[in-house]
């Protein structure tokens, strides 16, 4: 029987992607879990977009945060090995906001989220990537992290997520209501 679980965290400590344990409320192991939220909010608002446009974009976006992860959770020695995202995959993000914004009404306003379920998991998505890019930005302040392309990627990252809540909304015919001042 394969186990779930291995008593290994139980003294208040995570593993990395090398031979050092941190504490779980590590700023490094603080940002790993914000990039599987992440991911896991991504998921969910893939489940329910009825928009097939961004389930595929989506699905690309959650392999990038994997290997994103990787890279944010193995010690400075060790990044090199698993560094992969690079400037090629904050241009694709780009290309596909850029895309998606010629399609969709852009609000001039500040919005609601909630107009659809799919619309609404990315707006929630976008605020957790945006924490997740806070995190990323305090280990490059640290020097923990030397890739600048990783907190490049999550800021690009949540304007994609925008963008896609009013795609998504759009195809599903709702009208983005605007916060009233």
């Amino acid at each position: 029987m394969t186990k779930f679980y291995t008593r290994k965290g139980d003294d208040g400590t995570t593993g990395t992607l090398g031979k050092v344990r941190l504490p779980k409320y590590h700023p490094r192991i603080e940002a790993i879990g914000t990039l599987d939220e992440t991911t896991s909010s991504l998921g969910l608002a893939r489940a329910l977009s009825h928009f097939p446009l961004i389930n595929t974009i989506l699905l690309e976006v959650q392999g990038d945060l994997y290997r994103l992860m990787a890279e944010v959770a193995a010690p400075l020695e060790n990044a090199e090995k698993f560094r992969s995202i690079n400037a090629e995959h904050v241009n694709w993000l780009e290309e596909q906001t850029d895309s998606l914004s010629k399609k969709v009404e852009v609000p001039r306003e500040f919005i609601l989220p909630g107009e659809t379920q799919g619309g609404g998991a990315l707006s929630v998505a976008r605020a957790i990537a945006r924490r997740a890019e806070r995190r990323v930005a305090e280990l490059l302040a640290d020097d923990e992290l030397e890739n600048i392309e990783l907190l490049r990627y999550l800021n690009r990252l949540s304007s994609l997520c925008f963008v896609l809540e009013l795609a998504e909304n759009q195809f599903e015919g709702k009208v983005t209501q605007m916060a009233k001042e």
